[in-house]
């Protein structure tokens, strides 16, 4: 489905329909979300919606210079929001030194990923996927 957001209201907007339609339950790993799209595609405004919405108190950043953010979140099948940026990485191995087993293996974890092609190679083959397009100085194109 393909949505043209026109405002912050306009994505979480989309973003609070994604949360509603994660299919949640009993989960073995984490639920991957792959976040693809070019620099001020909005992949990262998506990210700040869905924490908002999941309840994540801190104020979210991007992770850019640190790679990895984790956030708190009150919701009934999810504890953590993990916020990764690949953008930096050169390999995958780079991210599989930051706990990546041990962060997937958790079910409680809702990981966001921006720049998801860097690492595509130890990511879950069903990992869901969302394409951020910029439109124009206001539009951007979200695909789920």
């Amino acid at each position: 489905m393909r949505l043209i957001s026109k405002s912050l209201e306009n994505t979480e907007e989309i973003a609070k329909d994604f949360v509603e339609k994660l299919s949640f339950g009993v989960h073995e790993n984490a639920c991957v979300v792959g976040l693809y799209g070019d620099l001020g595609s909005g992949k990262t405004t998506f990210t700040k919606s869905v924490a908002k919405i999941l309840g994540a108190k801190e104020n979210i950043t991007s992770p850019t210079f640190v790679i990895e953010k984790i956030y708190n979140i009150s919701h009934l099948f999810f504890t953590k929001l993990i916020h990764i940026d690949a953008y930096r990485l050169e390999s995958a191995e780079e991210l599989q030194k930051l706990s990546w087993a041990e962060t997937l293996a958790n079910a409680k974890n809702l990981i966001l990923i921006e720049w998801p092609e860097n690492v595509l190679e130890i990511l879950p083959e069903n990992h869901m996927k969302i394409n951020f397009k910029f439109v124009s100085e206001n539009e951007r194109e979200i695909e789920i």
